[in-house]
C-alpha cells in the first residue's frame, strides 16, 4: 500500500533547519544590493524541500547559507537549534557543476571522505560497494570521470556525498545541466534514495515541474529581493513515478507554483 506524504509528514520530529528574518545585502563600491529580504523558512526532520523562484530571486544564496558557505547580513540561521557558523559534515552538498575529483576514479572519489575520517579500509569498501550498487555503477568502479556521462557523474557525486552519511543534503540545481530524459530518470533515482535513507533534503530548482515531482514541501520565493511567498505542502503518493506528471492533481500544484512566480 503507498503512502502519501501526509502520512510521512505526521512521523516527522521537530525543525531540523531553521532560518529567521533572513536578509542579504551584497555591496559593491558604493552601490548595495538586497538579495534577499526578511526571508523565513522551517525545514523538518526527513522533509523534501523544494525552493522555487524566478532568476535572481536568492535561492542559491539561501542554499549557501544553510549550507555555512555565506551569511546573512541579518536573521539566523540554525541546524538542529546550534547557530551555523560555517561548513559542517553534517551538511553535504551537490552543485550544478560536475565536482567529482578528475584525478580520481569513481570508487576513489567515494572513498575521499572516508580517508579524511580514517575510517578502516574494509568499512571504506563496505560502503562504497553499498552506494555503487544503489546508484548502478559497480561496474563502473575503475572509471574516472571524463569517462562518463553527465547522469552517470551526477549520481556518482549524489553517492559521494550520502557515503559521508550527512544528516543533511543541500542541492542546488544539481540537473539542471542535463537532458530532459536523463533529468527525469535522476529525479525518479533521487526520489527513490530519499525513501529507502529519509535524509532530511534541500533542493534548489527553477524548474517547477521538478520540484513538485520531488517535494514533500515547496518554498516559493518572491523576486529580488527573496521572500517567502508561499509554502506548499505537496499531498501526492510517496512512491512516486514519472507518470504522476500526467495526473490532474500534479499539474494542479504546477500550477499553483507558475502562477505564483508570474505574479512577482
Amino acid at each position: 500500500m503507498l503512502e502519501s506524504s501526509e502520512r510521512i509528514e505526521a512521523k516527522m520530529a521537530s525543525t531540523n533547519i531553521s532560518a529567521e528574518h533572513i536578509t542579504k545585502v551584497y555591496q559593491a563600491r558604493k552601490k548595495q544590493t538586497v538579495a534577499m529580504q526578511d526571508c523565513s523558512i522551517q525545514i523538518l526532520e526527513n522533509e523534501f524541500v523544494c525552493i522555487v523562484g524566478a532568476s535572481g530571486c536568492g535561492k542559491s544564496t539561501l542554499l549557501r547559507m544553510l549550507a555555512g558557505l555565506d551569511f546573512p547580513t541579518e536573521g539566523t540561521i540554525t541546524v538542529n537549534d546550534k547557530p551555523v557558523t560555517g561548513p559542517g559534515v553534517d551538511r553535504g552538498m551537490v552543485f550544478q557543476g560536475y565536482t567529482l575529483f578528475p584525478w580520481l576514479t569513481v570508487e576513489q572519489n567515494l572513498q575521499y571522505g572516508l580517508k579524511l575520517k580514517k575510517m578502516p579500509k574494509p568499512q571504506q569498501d563496505e560502503i562504497v560497494d553499498k552506494y555503487l550498487k544503489i546508484i548502478g555503477l559497480s561496474n563502473f568502479r575503475n572509471a574516472y570521470p571524463h569517462q562518463l556521462s553527465g547522469g552517470m557523474k551526477q549520481r556518482v557525486a549524489i553517492a559521494r556525498m550520502l557515503a559521508n552519511s550527512p544528516e543533511f543534503l543541500l542541492m542546488d540545481e544539481p540537473f539542471g545541466a542535463l537532458d530532459p530524459i536523463t533529468k527525469a530518470r535522476l529525479q525518479v533515482f533521487l526520489r527513490e534514495i530519499w525513501r529507502e535513507l529519509r535524509p532530511t533534503t534541500v533542493f534548489v530548482t527553477h524548474d517547477i515541474e521538478e520540484a513538485v515531482f520531488l517535494a514533500t514541501k515547496i518554498y516559493v520565493l518572491s523576486s529580488r529581493p527573496g521572500r517567502v511567498k508561499a509554502e506548499i505542502p505537496v499531498n501526492l503518493t510517496y512512491k512516486r513515478t514519472l507518470d504522476l506528471k500526467d495526473t490532474e492533481e500534479f499539474y494542479a500544484y504546477y500550477q499553483q507554483i507558475e502562477k505564483l512566480i508570474q505574479e512577482n
